[in-house]
């Protein structure tokens, strides 16, 4: 049986019905078996602002009910409250819940083995928040949804990849917050996550926190209370760790092949520079789930919302990579 892969629409408010549907037109994943989880009917707008004449919606109920046609979508429908009132580009509770909704249907399919993987478009936190569903974002919400105690958030693209400790925090909780458990943790998921992959011996940078790595002690000490603890006790059970590496540097040299990853500490220091050198096809990869969770490595882009001028780049990839790795 050929894999399938779930694609949860996002807010449906923003770019993620649009990316959908010129990713599944593109010729990268004329080969893919994909399933939509999300509002038919919007999908249906979308097909006609794109003139895209020759595709048609098969709406169904579940997985097996799928044709694997050309120029055909399948789509398991979630309704919205009121799909008139629905406003493109702006901050709204249903379109929140939407996206909530298609992400726990499409968990709940990759739990069961009716889906190989999920690739999320993107939702907006905001929504999420406003419609009741207190999560930071998609990693957080599938690590409850599946029960899943150790996750770490990956982006990635063919020359730099990247692992986070922390995410969706601010720099001083991170700071307050920051532990050599938390750090083993994400190393180790690392070290999972590329051999999963293919990567038989993964070489690992693990960023210091400081300029210059701490420069021992004197620009700080983080990297020698946490860092330094957390890299020797995962090089003892065999992880090729590398590190305090400074970060003003190391993601280059991984860019160029002298790394497989690099653990980046806090949000920002990872994706800045992921973002700079892969973001219309970077991907987001939720590590340490069941399943393979890949995401376009963007946002909802409500300033462009509904105008059919996204590029679905991202989000290609993003279901490539699912079909890939699953």
């Amino acid at each position: 049986m050929s894999k399938i892969i779930a694609i949860t629409m996002g807010d449906p408010a923003g770019i993620g019905p649009e990316i959908i549907v010129k990713a599944l037109q593109s010729d990268v994943l004329k080969n893919v078996h994909s399933v939509v989880i999300g509002s038919a009917k919007l999908l249906e707008k979308q097909l006609k602002m794109g003139l895209f004449n020759n595709v048609s919606i098969n709406v169904i109920d579940h997985v097996n009910k799928a044709t694997f046609k050309p120029n055909v979508i399948n789509v398991i429908d979630m309704k919205l409250e009121d799909i008139d009132s629905l406003k493109p580009g702006t901050l709204q509770p249903q379109a929140g819940d939407l996206a909530y909704r298609c992400v726990v249907k499409a968990t709940e399919l990759a739990l069961n083995g009716d889906v190989a993987a999920i690739a999320t478009a993107p939702l907006n936190k905001e929504a999420l928040h406003s419609a009741g569903h207190m999560y930071p974002g998609h990693t957080e919400l599938l690590a409850k949804l599946t029960n899943s105690k150790d996750v770490a958030m990956v982006l990635y693209t063919d020359t730099l990849k990247v692992i986070h400790v922390t995410t969706h925090v601010s720099l001083r909780n991170f700071l307050d917050n920051l532990s050599c458990e938390r750090i083993e943790k994400v190393i180790k998921i690392a070290d999972d996550f590329l051999k999963k992959v293919g990567i038989k011996q993964p070489k690992i940078a693990v960023a210091g926190i400081n300029p210059h790595a701490g420069e021992h002690g004197l620009f700080g000490d983080e990297e020698i209370k946490f860092v330094i603890p957390a890299i020797e006790k995962m090089r003892n059970q065999g992880v090729d760790a590398i590190g305090p590496c400074a970060p003003d540097t190391v993601f280059l040299q991984a860019h160029q092949g002298k790394f497989d990853i690099v653990v980046a500490m806090y949000h920002d220091q990872g994706h800045i520079p992921l973002k700079l050198l892969g973001f219309y096809d970077g991907v987001n990869i939720a590590a340490g789930l069941p399943f393979i969770r890949t995401s376009a490595d963007h946002g909802t882009a409500y300033d462009i919302a509904w105008q059919g001028v996204a590029k679905p780049d991202s989000m290609i990839e993003s279901i490539r990579l699912a079909e890939l790795l699953s």
